[in-house]
């Protein structure tokens, strides 16, 4: 296994902060596939046109990369001067443009690209290679889900490089082919971002050699929750929550060159890590509780708001509690409406005034599909949360609830026949990620009000796996599979 590929398989505690830090926005895969490494300050990538591989590198003052979406057009551009080992020189000016399709009602886009401008111009030693030809489509589809947008695409390619040997009389004029085949996909949510792809490309010579290279090339981002004790032994707290932000990028190439070169290439860089300390819980309830941590973690995070010493972790979780919970932790994008006439009068459900503190978290919840009411009218807000309702609700939230076997399936709890049916899939698909788990004795107990101490502590694993589980499984497994 490669040194840098040993950085995946660390299990890291991944909890975030909500209220304070700007959530991920970035955009669905990069179009360019030469698997180039990036921070905030550094650039490289490896080229292969010369027998040998090179490196090129560059700072955020050789390299300009734009994006730009205006009326379902998406453009990128690539603006760059890199430079090799015994002088080599890289210029790369590129264009692409995608369209992009909102299919809101089914909450998916599509985007399908293509190259409007390229000139680019390596050179190696004596030899300069020009970009004479460029083929390139792409195409992305993203499903936008409450709790995690996800996105798999492809990109097909052929570059045409033209260069001379020789000089004068002796001068050859040679071509080099290079066909790719890529294929990405990745997640984003609020509180992280993988991104992996892999690229194979052959490259043809006009003396009929060839060369092939593989690229795997993976981009994740993370927030990590640590706790950190006060200095001062005297002070009012014994310690609290800090956030750090992560971002690293690692790169393997495998080559199998014409020049009878074969091996393998790392290239990884990680960017400036962001830290940001957290409000500190003060329950006086909680001393040796199971839940203990879990509970200041979500209220450290702002998913909770208690302004009470007493977090009373036996009472039973009330829906629109858990359900303003989901919603913060999701990042629901809510939007207190302006004071206006034409502002809705009436509310979402009857039993639900519009002036409640978190009624537009439920608003946003009932209109994402994370939430239905206990009828088409009412929503019983201060209603127990029950075992089954919340795996419903968790599994909406991440859209998987289609991923549950044929209607007519049994569970494997010795229960299964007190299930309801709504909420069957979701209580199979939630135990499958492992977010909920049936008692020692095999039941589900899927009627069964939550305690707030039981909540927080499936909240906090509904937290573990937006950023452990889908980077593992968008990273790792497709790296070490591929």
């Amino acid at each position: 296994m490669p040194k840098n590929w040993s950085k995946l398989v660390l299990v890291i505690l991944a909890i975030f902060v909500i209220n304070s830090i700007t959530p991920f926005h970035a955009s669905a895969a990069s179009l360019e596939t030469t698997g180039a490494v990036k921070n905030e300050y550094t650039y490289e990538e490896a080229v292969f046109l010369s027998g040998s591989p090179v490196i090129f590198k560059g700072t955020s003052k050789d390299i300009k990369i734009t994006q730009k979406e205006s009326k379902g057009k998406l453009t990128e551009t690539y603006s760059m001067k890199l430079t090799g080992n015994n002088g080599a020189t890289l210029t790369r000016n590129i264009a692409y443009e995608s369209d992009v399709v909102d299919y809101a009602s089914i909450g998916q886009k599509t985007s399908n690209g293509e190259v409007k401008k390229y000139t680019e111009k390596i050179t190696i030693g004596s030899i300069t290679y020009s970009l004479v030809d460029y083929q390139f489509s792409q195409g992305t589809v993203t499903d936008n889900r409450a709790a995690s947008d996800y996105y798999s695409g492809n990109v097909i390619s052929r570059k045409t490089y033209a260069y001379e040997t020789g000089k004068g009389k002796n001068a050859v004029q040679n071509t080099i082919t290079i066909e790719t085949d890529s294929r990405h996909a990745g997640y984003e949510n609020f509180w992280g971002a993988t991104e992996t792809q892999i690229t194979e490309s052959v490259y043809s010579f006009s003396d009929g050699k060839t060369s092939h290279v593989k690229n795997r090339v993976s981009t994740s981002k993370s927030r990590i929750l640590n706790y950190e004790e006060n200095l001062g032994t005297l002070g009012s707290f014994e310690g609290g929550y800090a956030v750090v932000s992560e971002k690293d990028v690692i790169s393997e190439y495998t080559y199998n060159l014409a020049s009878g070169q074969k091996g393998t290439l790392d290239l990884d860089t990680e960017y400036m890590p962001t830290i940001e300390r957290l409000i500190i819980p003060k329950f006086r309830d909680l001393t040796n509780h199971y839940a203990k941590e879990a509970i200041e973690k979500l209220y450290s995070l702002g998913i909770y708001s208690d302004s009470s010493n007493f977090f009373s972790p036996k009472t039973p979780m009330k829906r629109i509690d858990f359900t303003t919970a989901i919603g913060k932790a999701v990042d629901l994008r809510v939007f207190e409406e302006k004071k206006s006439r034409k502002a809705p009068t009436t509310s979402v459900f009857k039993d639900l005034k519009r002036s409640t503190k978190d009624y537009f978290y439920i608003e946003s919840a009932l209109n994402k599909g994370i939430i239905k009411g206990v009828s088409a009218d009412y929503f019983m807000p201060d209603g127990a949360i029950t075992r089954a309702q919340a795996a419903t609700i968790f599994v909406r939230a991440l859209g998987l609830e289609n991923r549950a076997p044929n209607p007519g399936f049994l569970t494997k709890f010795t229960d299964d026949n007190q299930i309801p049916n709504y909420a069957r899939d979701g209580i199979y698909i939630a135990n499958e990620l492992g977010l909920m788990i049936g008692d020692s004795a095999g039941r589900f107990n899927p009627n069964k009000p939550l305690s707030r101490a039981e909540a927080s502590v499936v909240l906090e694993r509904f937290l573990k796996y937006l950023e452990d589980d889908l980077k593992q499984n968008y990273r790792d497994d497709i790296l070490f599979f591929n």
